[in-house]
């Protein structure tokens, strides 16, 4: 009996230590994840609940998170007047997104044994996804349009820079609603200088979308680029003006937002932030004074949200659209953002 109760004893002990060791184990990971976080400077970012329904409780911020650790890459959503607050991360993770009207598009690295492929995903308001399309190359712009009724993405079918001339993109648009894709914008008509034109070197990249029917995008051929007026019923991009690139049209629909092209600054960081006022073909220089390589989203009427390189890949950064102030940060390791609201 004595030595029954020996090893019951005994048994209890282990299990307990073994309780205990696991529990220290746990904690400790946890508070080292915590440390790491913490001595990084990153954001707190938690998984739960996240829709592309206009919320209720408040305008809301949608991007893909580039904060390290186990939800990197995902879509994460904070409040719009809290950029900067906890995330709520999805689970699901995209290169790039937008999303507009409960439709969302997401562009996905498929990881394979020999190399990546990619494809364009597009979400319903509870992130599930509707359909999906093969995309050609790295994936660099997307939009959908203020109805939720059209999707537009942007890949390098080769090169991954826009700052040199060996590149080649590809531009597709598609309805949600019976899933018409055109795949290939360069399909469509160019008119430049009033006249239809065809040449083998045309790149059409960064759709930003009017309406159902209207588009902007970049037109590139003969070493020029240049803002293009997009009718998809009439299957035509007729040119406007001249060096604009990754063009964003105002909520408005009175102005457009833009890298351009500076004589004299280096190769490799051209590009300063510009709005153009589509009535009058005015110019005005933003306040932000260092290289701009995104597409700007309008956060409203008269400021600017774009992407610039940070500490986890990239930050958010706003300005004003008129040329006044200064640029102030929104939110760090955050890119390819979307209001909801």
């Amino acid at each position: 009996m004595q030595n029954r109760t020996r090893v019951i004893v005994l048994l209890v002990t282990v299990l307990v230590l073994g309780a205990v060791g696991t529990g220290a184990v746990l904690y400790a990971a946890d508070r080292t994840a915590e440390r790491d976080r913490t001595q990084a400077g990153g954001p707190v970012v938690n998984p739960g609940e996240v829709s592309l329904q206009v919320p209720g409780s408040g305008r809301q911020l949608l991007f893909r998170s580039m904060a390290w650790g186990p939800h990197r890459d995902e879509i994460t959503t904070v409040p719009a007047d809290r950029p900067d607050g906890p995330r709520t991360a999805s689970g699901v993770q995209c290169l790039r997104f937008h999303a507009a009207a409960g439709t969302g598009i997401c562009l996905q690295a498929q990881h394979g044994a020999l190399e990546d492929t990619y494809r364009a995903v597009v979400l319903d308001d509870h992130l599930h996804e509707l359909r999906s399309f093969p995309a050609a190359g790295i994936p660099t712009r997307s939009r959908v349009s203020p109805s939720g009724h059209l999707a537009a993405w942007t890949v390098f079918v080769s090169g991954d820079s826009y700052a040199g001339t060996n590149f080649s993109t590809r531009s597709s648009i598609v309805d949600v609603r019976d899933w018409n894709l055109r795949e290939n914008l360069e399909d469509f008509t160019v008119i430049k200088d009033g006249h239809p034109y065809q040449a083998h070197d045309i790149n059409i990249w960064g759709v930003t979308f009017a309406d159902d029917n209207t588009f902007y995008a970049t037109v590139a051929t003969g070493g020029q680029t240049h803002l293009a007026r997009g009718d998809l019923a009439a299957r035509t991009l007729t040119t406007l003006h001249d060096n604009v690139e990754c063009p964003s049209l105002s909520p408005d629909g009175t102005r457009i937002a833009y890298k351009k092209r500076v004589p004299g600054l280096p190769a490799d960081s051209p590009w300063r932030l510009y709005v153009l006022d589509l009535g009058t073909m005015t110019e005005t220089a933003t306040a932000e004074q260092r290289n701009i390589d995104d597409q700007a989203l309008w956060s409203d009427n008269g400021t600017l949200l774009y992407a610039l390189p940070g500490d986890y890949g990239a930050d958010l950064w706003t300005v004003p659209a008129d040329g006044s102030g200064s640029a102030r940060l929104v939110t760090k390791a955050a890119v390819a953002p979307a209001y909801l609201g």
